[in-house]
């Protein structure tokens, strides 16, 4: 089992991920499909925990985690490259999965991400979220965004991450960046937050806001006069907000609302799709948080069709809508119309249609 020599070859075809299953042979991704490492042989058991060791490497810490939980998040280097590395088990044999960070981040504006959340950092202070399901380059975005920071501010920037993905240098920012997890630099997130506040830091960087503990700590950070930039895993800004919501007590449900529409000032959702060229497209939504917005997080009842309704008919501020998203990468013919519809309810067809229709007339008309 000679884990260098797949390494390479994921190098060499530019693949996003390798997976490393029993009873199989070892897996690439690229662009989104499934292919096998070229002259391969099945994976045995042995061969997974030789694997296994050779990831681990007798580091007692990511043992006793592993043993304890059953899996184990870390992060590797191999050649120039950083490897973000999951280990879990399956019918009690361990599997990997094994995510590539290229060294160099590829500029902000070649991401497809919208220029008002590159704008948005200029914030003294509040709440950024970039969320999506897995896979859809929230990562490489959040990087991307602290790399342009380092570059144009005069910022400390703290990042809390598990594992650490890219490393960053201090430019015209300084930058910190710290692993968490047992044995790490810190326990957990909602702990290294906390911590934060007391490192006279200007931007917080928060990997993952997954429980309520971090999502506190997190505004409490945003309160106390700092920019705090998170992920979530939700798959559009109105769920985002009602999950935020929906970490807490109903009985408590009122004071975040008003915490939440003070301080959150923008939210970015993206999807990833396989484009008309092979590539993947960036598909984004973005909701500024203003007025109108705040008022439909304020209400008792919080109401996600109102909100999306709310990022439609704010487009001159900034937000952007999932249809407009779709309907203006279909006219430049970066994804196929079935793609488009794929990614909406049925209900929204027919104003996708419509959104084509004025986007085709727009353009004819320049």
């Amino acid at each position: 089992m000679n884990l260098d020599k797949i390494l390479d070859e994921a190098m060499k075809l530019d693949a996003s991920d390798v997976h490393l299953i029993c009873d199989n042979k070892p897996m690439l991704r690229i662009a989104r499909d499934l292919v096998p490492v070229p002259n391969s042989k099945i994976l045995t058991p042995e061969d997974m925990y030789e694997v296994y060791d050779y990831l681990v490497k007798g580091n007692v810490d990511k043992d006793d985690v592993f043993n304890k939980t059953r899996k184990l998040d870390m992060s590797y280097e191999y050649k120039d490259i950083r490897l973000r590395v999951n280990i879990s088990l399956s019918d009690e044999v361990p599997l990997c999965t094994l995510r590539l960070i290229k060294n160099e981040l590829p500029p902000y504006e070649s991401l497809g991400v919208p220029d008002i959340v590159r704008r948005m950092t200029y914030q003294p202070q509040g709440l950024i979220l970039v969320t999506g399901k897995t896979n859809s380059g929230k990562s490489t975005t959040l990087n991307a965004l602290i790399n342009y920071i380092n570059e144009n501010q005069n910022k400390k920037i703290l990042t809390l991450e598990n594992p650490v993905e890219y490393k960053h240098h201090s430019k015209k920012s300084l930058i910190v960046q710290k692993e968490v997890g047992q044995g790490r630099d810190s326990l957990t997130f909602s702990d290294g937050v906390k911590n934060s506040l007391r490192e006279d830091c200007d931007i917080l960087v928060i990997g993952e806001i997954r429980d309520k503990v971090t999502m506190e700590a997190a505004i409490e950070m945003a309160e106390s006069g700092h920019l705090v930039i998170g992920t979530l895993h939700t798959k559009s800004c109105a769920e985002t907000i009602d999950r935020m919501i929906n970490f807490y007590e109903v009985r408590d449900q009122a004071s975040i609302k008003y915490l939440l529409s003070a301080l959150l000032k923008l939210v970015v959702s993206q999807r990833l799709l396989k484009g008309t060229d092979g590539k993947l497209v960036l598909i984004p939504e973005v909701m500024v948080v203003d007025n109108i917005v705040a008022g439909i997080i304020r209400k008792e009842k919080f109401s996600v069709s109102e909100i999306e309704d709310a990022i439609q008919s704010n487009l001159e501020k900034g937000s952007i809508g999932l249809i407009n998203s779709l309907a203006e990468l279909f006219v430049k013919n970066k994804i196929t119309l079935d793609q488009a519809k794929s990614q909406l309810e049925e209900k929204n067809i027919e104003i996708l249609n419509r959104t084509i229709m004025q986007l085709k007339i727009k353009n004819n008309n320049k």
